[in-house]
């Protein structure tokens, strides 16, 4: 089991999608780390051997921003929106949708449970 950026890979599946399975990684990143480190994008996890995990880490730590490093880095970049009161900060401390969609009908995973109609009196 190759264990990369505090993230285990899984053995059975090819490393270009294992690759995948570390925060801030995805199927292009991964194509572009294999190539670089001259690793066949098509071998499985359990079939490389510790030289090329190696590569592989020692490239995914000097050059790609992943995991714990890229989380933090998101935070700042959203509590930096919304101290400046930007749009988009507002729209996050609402908890609505950040990104133009619409919300009259939709965006019910942002907003949450649609609240009951208020009782008329007769």
């Amino acid at each position: 089991m190759a264990r990369i950026s505090g993230v285990n890979l899984p053995d059975m599946k090819r490393v270009e999608i294992g690759l995948t399975y570390i925060y801030g990684i995805g199927r292009t990143k991964s194509r572009e780390i294999l190539e670089k480190v001259k690793v066949d994008l098509n071998k499985k996890v359990k079939d490389l051997n510790a030289e090329e995990v190696t590569r592989i880490r020692k490239y995914i730590e000097s050059d790609v921003i992943v995991e714990g490093d890229l989380r933090k880095s998101v935070n700042q970049d959203i509590k930096r929106l919304m101290d400046i009161n930007s749009h988009r900060g507002r729209r996050h401390k609402m908890g609505l949708p950040v990104r133009g969609q619409r919300t009259k009908t939709n965006a019910r995973t942002r907003k949450g449970p649609k609240g009951s109609m208020i009782k008329k009196r007769n």
